[in-house]
């Protein structure tokens, strides 16, 4: 559907920019040719409203003129600097949370043309902790969002709820990483988000650079029975190929991540989410007479940075 989007609004601008260029080089001469034999003829030089009524633009034309340069510059920010979205899920709580709309920074990993992706610059590449928003690979035409956990070359083992890394080993290392427990520090006694019912446990955790907070469901049991299946590794293990990377979303029990899909190749990056620019609290209950798409309020303390 995201994708639906960017190929209309190209769409849009080409026919939009097409139309002003035909009537620019084409009617517009024809239009000024009958205005300048009117004024001979007449003897005299029209005012502006009289030539509107000797060679009037059409209606089409005078349309597509007005509105290519918008249609123009929405489609280079969209596509090359800063597209908005909106959290459709719980998955990335509380981290970001359902009703969050934020900017993403399309031009963090490389710039692609709108409609078939292909990479015209790289830029850079993810770094361990980043929250990236990609192409669902089992379905391209979706936009996921989650948190960068394994790079290309890593070693990852999701067990018993504790994270494990190793680190790429470079070739020209005389000694590769070890393997490394991502600690996590329990950060609320008191519950804040729930699943239903069920509190959940709030854990800090640094992930390279990046510090942030996880959400544990203590109800939930082992679901490596689920997960994803990379051939000559454990079921709870996974190697990040070249060119892929693996991702998890910060409500580790209530997320559809790398663990039950596999990997996120690098065609399927779309941008860095940077900031939170509105926030909507969404809890309308259901006997109200309003939709429930309609908010109930604004989530002031959340506008900014995300990390």
């Amino acid at each position: 559907m995201a994708n639906f989007y960017s190929v209309l609004l190209t769409v849009i601008t080409i026919v939009a920019g097409l139309i002003w260029l035909y009537d620019a080089k084409v009617s517009k001469p024809k239009r000024q040719q009958r205005i300048a034999d009117e004024e001979k003829r007449l003897q005299q030089t029209l005012s502006d409203e009289a030539r509107e009524r000797v060679a009037p633009q059409g209606s089409i034309a005078e349309f597509a003129q007005s509105v290519f340069p918008i249609l123009f510059v929405i489609l280079i920010l969209r596509s090359f600097l800063y597209e908005p979205f909106r959290i459709p899920s719980a998955s990335m709580m509380p981290t970001l949370l359902e009703g969050d709309f934020i900017l993403v920074e399309k031009f963090s990993y490389s710039l692609r043309d709108p409609i078939w992706r292909t990479e015209l610059v790289e830029i850079d590449r993810p770094e361990r902790g980043e929250i990236a928003v990609f192409k669902y690979p089992p379905e391209p035409s979706l936009d996921f969002i989650k948190r960068v956990v394994g790079l290309p070359g890593d070693r990852i083992i999701y067990r018993n709820k504790t994270l494990y890394i190793q680190p790429a080993c470079d070739e020209a290392a005389t000694q590769c990483p070890e393997l490394q427990v991502i600690e996590r520090n329990l950060e609320r006694a008191d519950a804040i988000y729930f699943s239903g019912a069920t509190p959940l446990q709030q854990y800090r955790e640094q992930l390279g650079e990046v510090a942030h907070d996880t959400l544990v469901d203590p109800t939930v049991g082992n679901r490596d029975r689920y997960y994803f299946q990379q051939p000559g590794t454990a079921r709870d293990e996974w190697i990040v190929p070249e060119g892929n990377y693996f991702v998890m979303g910060d409500n580790r029990d209530n997320s559809e991540d790398s663990r039950y899909w596999g990997f996120v190749p690098e065609e399927n990056l779309v941008g860095r989410a940077v900031f939170i620019w509105m926030s909507f609290e969404m809890d309308r209950k259901a006997s109200s007479m309003l939709p429930q798409w309609i908010p109930t309020g604004i989530r002031w303390e959340r506008l900014g940075g995300v990390e």
